[in-house]
C-alpha cells in the first residue's frame, strides 16, 4: 500500500481527518451530519446564507436530517457551517455536492461545479482528497475538474487525489437511509479510488470501487436513464390504453405477477425532483458530442414532458362530458410537491398542471398539507382547507400528489368528480373516480 494511503488510513482510524462538504442541500447536509455523527470534524460550506443561519440555529431544513441529529453534532463541536471557502485549507477530504441544472432542455449547466472547484483549487492543502458527488456528464471529473485543480501548481497523484462518487439519496425513503445505499466510487487512478473508498467506508455499509471516474459518472446516468425510459414507456402505454378503453393499472397488476423478466413502473402526471427530469439529458448531450443520438432518452423525456398537458386534456374531456367548460371550471389540485410526503417543489408536474389550467382560464385552487403558500411565475396561491362545503364548490378534483395526511374519505364523499393521476383510489368502485 502506498505510504500516503497508509498514513491516511491511520488518521481515519484515529478520527483525525477534517472533512468539508460543499453544498448543504438534499445531498450535502445528510452526508455532513453522518460524518459528524461518526465523530469526525466536518465543515459545511454553502453560499445560501439562509441555510447557514438555520444551521447555526440548529434547525434542519432537510427531511432526512432530524433537527435533533443536527443539534447534537453542532453542540459536540463536530459540525459547523460557513458561507466562505477560507477554512478549506484545513480539510483532508472535500466533497462537492452542488446543483447541476440545465441551461436549456438539452444543455448541461456545470457552472456551479466549476465555481466550487475553482474555489477549492485556491484553498485546498496538499495531500487532500477531492470527491465530486454532483451528477454530471461522463468526462467532467477528468476533463474539467482535474485541470482546474492542477491550475494552481498541485499535481494529481503527488499532491492530491480526485474521485467521482454519484449521490444516490432518495428523499424520504425510510427503507434506504444513507448508510444502506451502496456507494460507487471511481478515481482518476487506482490510488484515488482507494482514498475514496476509505472515506465513504466511514459512513456507508458497502462501497463499490470502479475502474474510472467516467464509469462512475455513467453509472449514475444509467440508473436514472433506466427510470426515465421506463416511465416514458408506461406513460405512453397509459395514453394508448385510454384510447382503447383498457385500464392500464389493471394491466400493470396483471403483468407484475410474472416472477421474472418484468419490473413494474407506474404512470403519473409527470416526473419531478432534481434527478429524473434532468440527468439522462446530460448523457444525451454528451453522446451527441461523439456523433451519437440517443433516441430512447429524447423520446422518453419528450413523452414525460407532455404528461401535465395530457392531464389537462383528460380533465377537459371529463368536464365537457358533464357540460362544463374548462375555461370556467373550478378545479382543486390535491398535492403540489413532486413526491408523496416530501416537502419539495423542484420540477413538480403539479405546478405545470396549475399553470396550464390557469392559461386556459380555469379557476384553480390547491390543497397540500406540506405547502401552505405557493408562489411561482405569475401564480400566488394559498392552500385551501378541505371541508364538505368547500369541496362541493369545485367542478373537479385532480389528485396530483397522494400525500398520506389527506382525508380521502372526505374527498370522495364530497367531490363531484375526481381525476386520480396516482391511482390513490385503487380498487374503489365509484363513478366519481376517473383514473389516468
Amino acid at each position: 500500500m502506498d505510504n500516503s494511503l497508509k498514513e491516511f488510513k491511520k488518521k481515519v482510524g484515529a478520527k483525525d481527518i477534517n472533512i468539508a462538504v460543499i453544498g448543504l442541500g438534499y445531498v450535502g447536509l445528510p452526508l455532513a451530519v453522518e460524518f459528524a455523527k461518526k465523530g469526525f470534524s466536518v465543515l459545511g460550506i454553502d453560499l445560501d446564507r439562509g441555510r447557514i443561519e438555520r444551521i447555526k440555529n440548529k434547525e434542519s431544513y432537510i427531511l432526512d436530517v432530524p433537527t435533533q441529529d443536527l443539534k447534537k453534532v453542532i453542540l459536540k463541536g463536530k459540525f459547523r457551517a460557513e458561507d466562505s471557502f477560507r477554512s478549506l485549507k484545513k480539510a483532508d477530504a472535500i466533497l462537492i455536492c452542488v446543483p447541476t441544472p440545465l441551461k436549456r432542455k438539452y444543455h448541461p449547466d456545470i457552472s456551479f461545479i466549476k465555481s466550487a472547484v475553482a474555489a477549492v483549487s485556491k484553498h485546498m492543502k496538499k495531500n487532500s482528497v477531492v470527491i465530486l458527488e454532483s451528477t454530471t456528464y461522463p468526462g467532467t471529473t477528468e476533463e474539467v475538474i482535474l485541470p482546474i485543480l492542477e491550475s494552481g501548481g498541485l499535481r494529481h497523484g503527488r499532491d492530491f487525489y480526485l474521485c467521482f462518487s454519484p449521490e444516490r439519496i432518495d428523499p424520504g425513503n425510510a427503507h434506504f437511509p444513507l448508510h444502506k445505499i451502496p456507494k460507487v466510487v471511481g478515481g482518476v487512478n487506482k490510488e484515488a479510488s482507494e482514498f475514496g473508498k476509505l472515506i465513504y467506508s466511514i459512513i456507508i455499509d458497502k462501497v463499490v470501487p470502479v475502474s474510472s471516474t467516467k464509469v462512475a459518472e455513467t453509472a449514475k446516468l444509467l440508473e436514472n436513464t433506466f427510470r426515465i425510459v421506463n416511465i416514458g414507456l408506461i406513460d405512453e402505454l397509459t395514453m394508448m390504453c385510454h384510447k382503447m378503453d383498457i385500464d392500464i393499472w389493471e394491466v400493470i397488476e396483471a403483468a407484475k405477477t410474472k416472477p421474472f423478466g418484468f419490473m413494474p413502473f407506474y404512470p403519473g402526471p409527470g416526473v419531478g425532483g432534481h434527478c429524473i427530469p434532468k440527468d439522462p439529458l446530460y448523457l444525451y448531450w454528451k453522446a451527441k458530442k461523439f456523433g451519437f443520438k440517443s433516441r430512447f432518452i429524447k423520446l422518453a423525456s419528450d413523452v414525460i414532458s407532455c404528461m401535465p398537458e395530457y392531464v389537462v386534456e383528460r380533465l377537459n374531456e371529463i368536464l365537457n362530458k358533464r357540460g362544463v367548460s374548462l375555461g370556467k371550471a373550478k378545479v382543486l389540485v390535491i398535492g403540489v410537491t413532486y413526491k408523496k410526503d416530501i416537502k419539495d417543489l423542484r420540477k413538480s408536474p403539479a405546478l405545470d398542471i396549475i399553470e396550464i389550467l390557469q392559461r386556459k382560464n380555469a379557476i384553480v385552487s390547491y390543497h397540500d398539507p406540506l405547502i401552505p403558500y405557493l408562489k411561482f411565475n405569475h401564480t400566488d396561491l394559498k392552500s385551501v382547507d378541505l371541508t364538505k362545503k368547500r369541496l362541493l364548490k369545485f367542478d373537479c378534483v385532480v389528485i396530483a400528489t397522494e400525500h398520506s395526511d389527506i382525508d380521502y374519505v372526505l374527498l370522495l364523499k364530497n367531490s363531484r368528480i375526481i381525476l386520480d393521476t396516482r391511482n390513490k383510489f385503487r380498487g374503489v368502485k365509484n363513478p366519481k373516480i376517473i383514473k389516468l
